[in-house]
C-alpha cells in the first residue's frame, strides 16, 4: 500500500492539468489519470482580443499552449497539458455566455445552421510546449421553437454558461440537435484518446 500511495504521489507530480474544468477533470479521474489541476495565470479574454486575427480554427490551439505554459513556467519539470475550445458558426467565433441572456441569444444564432468545434491540446515542458493536438467536430442545430428554448434555458440553468456553445451534449444539449460529425471527447473540448496516446509515450501512462 505505502508502495502504491508512492508511486501515485510521483505520477501526480509529473502531470498538472492547466484547467478547472469540472469536465476535463472528470474525464481525465475516470480514465485512471493522476494528475493535479491548477487554473492556468493567463487573461483568457485578452489573449482572444490579441489573437482576433489569426486563423479561426487554429485559435483554440493557440490558447492552449498559452494556458500550458503559464503553469509550466512555475513548474518547468512537470508535464502541463493545456486544452480549449472554440466554436466557429459564420466566420464568427462565440464564446462562454456570461448570462442566461446571452446564452438565448448565442443559442437563437444557431439554431438551424451547422457550426464548428474546435478543440485542442498542448503539452509544455519547461516552459516550452513540447506536443499539440488539434480535431474539429461538427454539430447541426435544429429549428426548436421559442417554447422550447425557454424550457430548455429554465431546465438547464446556469450551468450551461460553463460551456462555450451554451450546451451539454451529455445532457439536454443532444436536444438541440438534428446531426452531429465528429469525435464525442472533441465535442467535450478534450480529445482524450490523443492524450492517452502522448501520455503512453512519455510513460506517464502504463503501455
Amino acid at each position: 500500500m505505502i508502495n502504491k500511495l508512492k508511486t501515485q504521489q510521483l505520477l501526480k507530480s509529473l502531470l498538472i492539468l492547466a484547467s478547472t474544468s469540472h469536465t476535463r477533470k472528470s474525464l481525465l479521474t475516470k480514465a485512471g489519470v493522476v494528475f493535479e489541476a491548477m487554473s492556468p495565470t493567463i487573461n483568457e479574454a485578452k489573449l482572444q482580443t490579441q489573437l482576433k486575427d489569426q486563423n479561426l480554427t487554429s485559435m483554440a490551439q493557440h490558447l492552449a499552449d498559452a494556458k500550458a505554459i503559464s503553469i509550466s513556467v512555475l513548474h518547468p519539470q512537470t508535464f502541463i497539458i493545456g486544452a480549449d475550445q472554440t466554436l466557429v458558426c459564420d466566420n464568427v467565433i462565440y464564446h462562454k455566455p456570461t448570462s442566461q441572456i446571452v446564452a438565448k441569444q448565442q443559442l437563437q444564432k444557431l439554431k438551424s445552421k451547422t457550426h464548428q468545434l474546435n478543440s485542442a491540446l498542448s503539452c509544455a515542458l519547461n516552459g516550452e510546449v513540447i506536443w499539440q493536438f488539434q480535431d474539429q467536430a461538427e454539430l447541426s442545430m435544429r429549428s426548436f421553437t421559442d417554447e422550447f428554448l425557454k424550457n430548455y434555458l429554465d431546465r438547464a440553468g446556469d450551468d450551461i454558461l460553463s460551456s462555450v456553445g451554451a450546451y451539454k451534449l451529455e445532457g439536454l444539449g443532444i436536444q438541440l440537435f438534428e446531426e452531429i460529425k465528429g469525435d464525442y471527447f472533441t465535442i467535450l473540448g478534450f480529445p482524450l484518446p490523443a492524450l492517452m496516446k502522448f501520455l503512453r509515450t512519455r510513460g506517464l501512462l502504463p503501455s
